[in-house]
């Protein structure tokens, strides 16, 4: 992808679980892109909603797959089979990409040939109004390499956006997915870590995709949820720590992160009991140590 006017066929990945009032916006959105060389695959995870109806009416249009309801991880991995190109977008089904998206991503790819990976800045709006309400956190298009720092020093001071604003190279995406499917939801963590850990980057300082806030967003824009939050940094962190050993030094962190969150409510506790105790019986006693201090700084932190 080194010449500047390749195109190279593009997969969109489109995800969705009981989102058909919304899923028409979201293929449309794909369809009406300035790019012409792309292939749409709607992977349906069981929804029990009109999904499957909407999507039979693209008939030709898109590539559908009908699963049995698995979390969005599953989904992650369903869809990548079904992919051929050598780049692959993806989206999540309420939301919506502008319509030079894919043409903008593109770009990037053929200027940077070495880099696995390409995130974008997204805009959060009203899904009923539309009315913008704030941008995704990181900002500032430059080009990325976080793999020593991650291997190094377990840190990543780098705010990667949600689903919706994730594009990989086919070669580094395949060295991820399948991906643990036990991640049910938020699974795009997991993806944006190991990618930040296994290749460089390119962020886009440019608004590319509408998050749409509608208030059944499973994850976005509900940080009072902690038991969830901490139930999904246990298991990102452990299947990391699993499957990317080299990442350890991260994954105690973002352990140390859940944990602690966790302790806050006794709840929480009990319920993750057996993921917090299966995760510290392959750790060392200095890294013990190290997550008990941890937990604690993020326990008491306000």
């Amino acid at each position: 992808m080194n010449e500047a006017n390749f195109q190279p066929l593009v997969s969109v990945m489109i995800n969705n679980y009981n989102y058909g009032r919304f899923l028409s916006e979201a293929i449309d959105s794909v369809l009406n892109q300035t790019y012409p060389n792309i292939e749409i695959i709607v992977v349906d995870d069981g929804s029990t909603d009109n999904s499957p109806e909407v999507i039979a009416q693209y008939q030709d249009k898109v590539i559908p797959i009908l699963k049995e309801n698995g979390g969005q991880a599953s989904a992650f991995n369903a869809g990548f089979k079904a992919t051929h190109g050598e780049i692959i977008c993806m989206l999540d089904a309420d939301d919506v990409f502008v319509p030079e998206k894919v043409t903008k991503i593109v770009g990037i790819f053929n200027q940077y040939p070495d880099i696995g990976w390409c995130f974008h800045r997204l805009r959060f709006v009203d899904a009923k109004t539309g009315d913008y309400i704030k941008l995704s956190r990181e900002s500032g298009t430059r080009k990325c390499d976080f793999r020593s720092q991650l291997k190094n020093n377990g840190r990543l001071r780098f705010y990667a956006p949600a689903t919706s604003g994730l594009c990989f190279g086919r070669s580094l995406l395949q060295q991820i997915l399948p991906m643990p499917e036990v991640i049910r939801i938020t699974s795009d963590n997991y993806l944006k870590i190991v990618a930040a850990a296994l290749s460089e980057g390119y962020f886009l300082d440019e608004q590319l995709a509408f998050l749409r806030i509608h208030g059944n967003n499973n994850y976005t824009e509900r940080p009072n949820n902690q038991p969830l939050v901490a139930k999904i940094a246990i298991l990102t962190a452990s299947n990391l720590r699993n499957n990317w050993p080299f990442l350890a030094k991260y994954a105690n962190e973002l352990f140390s992160y859940g944990r602690g969150i966790a302790q806050k409510s006794s709840d929480s506790v009990k319920e993750l009991t057996p993921m917090i105790d299966s995760y510290l019986s392959h750790t060392s006693l200095w890294e013990k140590l190290e997550i008990s201090l941890r937990s604690l700084y993020f326990r008491l932190k306000p």
